[in-house]
C-alpha cells in the first residue's frame, strides 16, 4: 500500500511517520526549518573564523577533547570521524532499518540546534527519495556511533550504498541517482554520530509492529477460550472496573467485541466455572502488555521530536550559545525497550500455553492434536513445540540489555546505554511473537471446525474466513510449514489486523 509523503520539520513527527519513511514514503522538508538551520550554520562559521573553542568542532571528541583544531582541519576531521567510527560488524542492517535511522537523523537536524547546513539534510532526503540507501552492519553499537557513521560515509560518497536495490560504492550510487557528492561542512560528521538515532529508529519499528500484533493476539486468545468451552464472565466490564488499569479494561472490552454472537459460547455457558489462567487472565496479561507499549510509544514519540546531539547551539541576544551535555545518552530508550521485550515475552508465553492446551486432549476435550484419526496422524502435535522454542527464546531476549553498561573511550564515556541491543532484542522478539501467535491461530481455527454446525463468534469467524482462504482444514498429515507461514504473512502484512479493526473499534470505523 502506497503511503502519503511525510513532511519533516519542527512540527511533531509521529512514530508512524518514521515507519512510513522506513518503508518507502517520500520525504518533504519544511522550508522554515531549513531557514532556521541556515541561521545557526552561519553563526557556526563565524565562530570558527573567530577561533572560538567548541567541542567536536574546533576540538577533538571524547578523550581527545583537549586537542585544538585549525579552521583548515575541520572538514578533514569531520570526514575522518566518520571513517574511524564506521566499525560495524555482523549481518547487514535491513534497508528499511537504515531508512528509519536516516529519517530520525533528518528530523533531529531540522530542529536547528546541531549547527549543520541545510544542504546536509537536503542531500539525505534526496537519497531517501531517489533510493540511495547506505549500507551498514547491524552490530557494534553501544547506543550510538556505529550505523550512523556508515550512513554518514555514504552521504559524502564513501563506504557502500544501495541504489534501487543494487549494492554499489556509495559515490557511484550517488552519481547514478544524480546526487552531487558533497564535502563535509562544520559539524557534519560529528552531528551524524552523536545522537540516539539508531535506538530511536529501531525502537519505532519494534513498537509499530507490536502495536498491530496485540489485537491479533487478543483474537487468538479469545478463539482459544471459545473452542475450549470457556467462561466469558471473566471478561465482564464490572469485574475490570474494580481493577481499572487502562490496558486491562481495554483488552476486556476488545474481547467482548470479538466474542459476540457465539453459538459455541452460548451452548457451553455453564460448562466450566473457571478456566486456566492463560484463558481467564488475557485482560490482565495483555492489558499489562498494552500499558508497557503505551509507555514505549510516549517515550519514543518524545525522542523522535528531541535533539540528542552534543553540543547543541542556540542564538540568544544575537550571540551564539554552545551547550555541551549528555542528551545523546540512550537510557530513556534503553529502559523502555527492555520493558517492551519483557512485555513481548509475556504475550508470547501466554499464547504458547494456549496452543499447548488446544492440542492436549486431556485438557481440551477435543480430538488429540486436533486431528480426527489421531492414531494414524500427528495433526497439530508439533507446531506448539515450535511455539515453545520461540517463547523460550523470547524469555532470553527479555533479559535487560541496559544493565550491561561498561566504560568506553578511555573513561570519558564511562556509562553507556546498550540501547541498540535493547532495540534489537525487541525487534527479534516481535518477529518470534508473530510466529507464536500464528501457531495459536493455526490450532484454534482447526479446533473451531470440531464444533460445527455451531457458529463461532464474530471475531473467530472473521479470522477463520481469512485463514481458510490459504489454509485448509487438516484431515491428514501434510507439510505443516506452508500453513504456518501463510498465517504468519496474514499477521505480518496487517491483513488480520485490518479485518479485526471494524469489530474492535466500531465507533472509529463509523467516524
Amino acid at each position: 500500500m502506497m503511503t502519503q509523503p511525510v513532511t519533516l520539520g519542527t512540527a511533531e513527527t509521529s512514530i508512524r511517520d518514521i515507519v512510513d519513511i522506513a518503508y518507502g514514503a517520500e520525504v518533504l522538508l519544511d522550508s522554515a526549518a531549513l531557514a532556521g538551520m541556515q541561521t545557526i550554520s552561519e553563526k557556526i562559521r563565524q565562530a570558527i573564523a573567530e577561533n572560538k573553542v567548541i567541542y567536536g568542532l574546533t576540538t577533538g571528541v571524547g578523550d581527545l577533547v583537549t586537542q585544538r583544531l585549525s579552521p583548515e582541519q575541520i572538514s578533514d576531521v569531520q570526514l575522518n570521524m566518520l571513517k574511524s567510527h564506521a566499525c560495524g560488524i555482523g549481518p547487514d542492517l535491513a534497508q528499511h532499518e537504515v531508512r528509519a535511522m536516516m529519517a530520525v537523523m533528518i528530523k533531529s537536524l531540522l530542529q536547528g540546534f546541531s549547527g549543520v547546513s541545510p544542504q546536509l539534510v537536503l542531500t539525505m532526503a534526496e537519497m531517501l527519495n531517489q533510493g540511495v540507501i547506505p549500507w551498514s552492519p547491524a552490530k557494534g553499537s553501544v547506543g550510538y556511533l556505529i550505523a550512523t557513521a556508515h550512513i554518514g560515509l555514504s552521504v559524502f560518497g564513501y563506504g557502500k550504498a544501495y541504489y534501487q536495490g543494487e549494492l554499489l560504492a556509495a559515490r557511484e550510487a550517488l552519481q547514478r541517482a544524480g546526487i552531487a557528492v558533497r564535502i563535509p561542512g562544520p559539524r557534519e560528521g560529528h552531528a551524524l554520530v552523536s545522537g540516539t538515532y539508531e535506538i530511536t529508529a529501531l525502537g519505532c519499528l519494534a513498537v509499530d509492529a507490536f502495536r498491530e500484533l496485540i489485537p491479533v493476539a487478543d483474537a487468538a486468545g479469545g478463539m482459544s477460550l471459545e473452542v475450549l468451552k470457556g467462561n466469558i464472565r471473566c471478561y465482564d466490564a464490572r469485574l475490570h472496573a474494580i481493577r481499572p488499569h487502562q490496558g486491562q479494561q481495554e483488552t476486556a472490552r476488545i474481547l467482548r467485541c470479538l466474542l459476540r454472537d457465539s453459538e459455541i459460547l452460548d451452548k457451553y455457558r455453564d460448562f466450566r466455572v473457571q478456566d486456566a489462567l492463560s484463558l481467564r487472565c488475557i485482560p490482565q496479561m495483555h492489558g499489562a502488555v498494552r500499558d508497557v507499549l503505551s509507555y514505549c510509544q510516549s517515550t519514543l514519540t518524545t525522542e523522535v521530536n528531541s535533539v540528542t546531539d552534543n553540543p547543541v547551539f542556540m542564538i540568544e541576544d544575537g550571540e551564539l550559545q554552545v551547550l555541551p551535555g549528555g542528551n545523546g545518552h540512550g537510557a530513556p530508550l534503553a529502559l523502555c525497550l527492555d520493558a517492551l521485550a519483557i512485555a513481548i515475552a509475556q504475550l508470547s508465553t501466554g499464547s504458547q500455553a494456549r496452543s499447548d492446551r488446544l492440542t492436549n486432549s486431556h485438557l481440551s476435550g477435543l480430538p488429540a492434536f486436533l486431528v480426527a484419526n489421531g492414531g494414524a496422524y500427528s495433526g497439530m502435535m508439533i507446531p506448539p513445540y515450535a511455539a515453545a522454542a520461540l517463547a523460550g527464546e523470547n524469555r532470553a531476549l527479555a533479559a535487560p540489555a541496559s544493565v550491561h553498561t561498561v566504560a568506553t573511550c578511555a573513561g570519558q564515556e564511562d556509562h553507556i546505554s546498550m540501547g541498540v541491543t535493547a532495540a534489537r532484542n525487541a525487534i527479534d522478539a516481535v518477529e518470534n511473537a508473530i510466529d507464536i501467535v500464528a501457531i495459536e491461530i493455526l490450532c484454534a481455527t482447526q479446533a473451531v471446525e470440531f464444533h460445527r454446525p455451531l457458529r463461532a463468534s464474530t471475531g473467530s469467524e472473521t479470522v477463520l474466513a481469512l485463514v481458510r482462504q490459504q489454509v485448509a482444514f487438516r484431515q491428514s498429515d501434510e507439510e505443516m510449514y506452508p500453513d504456518m507461514l501463510a498465517i504468519r504473512q496474514l499477521i505480518k502484512q496487517g491483513t488480520l489486523y485490518q479485518a479485526l479493526k471494524p469489530l474492535i473499534f466500531p465507533e472509529t470505523e463509523l467516524a
